[in-house]
């Protein structure tokens, strides 16, 4: 892995999961991680209860717009990790990907979509404890 990571995130609208993802680990990550995120289908805009349960949490997304997963997003990548995209990802050696199997926060109401949130900001923390060990990030208690 680079001394600058690269992570990509991926679910099929790219308005909900991956965004949450993504704004969580620029907020975590800081200038120490490099994040992209994408959709195999993208919708037209962030889904906005997921734009509310980040903004619960200090963090903007509302700005975001989803985009559509290319070939070159997954090649500059040292970590893809999608979310219910199915096998809409392409596969390169070398690379570290992972699967995270989360409920969709797409129709659902606030207080559906914060427990998918908590989830993601857990996950974002171990993976950062595993990517950037040498910044000293550790899960929260």
């Amino acid at each position: 892995m680079s001394a600058k990571p690269t992570v990509l995130f991926v679910c099929v609208h790219n308005a909900g999961r991956s965004q949450m993802a993504a704004g969580f680990l620029r907020a975590l990550g800081g200038d120490a991680v490099e994040v992209l995120s994408a959709g195999s289908a993208p919708k037209d805009a962030i889904n906005p209860v997921a734009v509310e349960a980040m903004a619960e949490e200090g963090i903007d997304i509302a700005g975001n717009a989803p985009k559509v997963l290319t070939v070159e997003a997954v090649r500059e990548s040292d970590v893809v990790i999608t979310m219910g995209c199915g096998d809409a990802c392409p596969i390169f050696p070398g690379k570290r990907y992972e699967d995270w199997e989360l409920d969709d926060p797409a129709g659902q109401g606030i207080e559906a979509v914060r427990p998918i949130r908590d989830e993601i900001r857990r996950r974002i923390e171990v993976l950062l404890s595993e990517i950037l060990p040498s910044r000293g990030f550790s899960r929260r208690g």
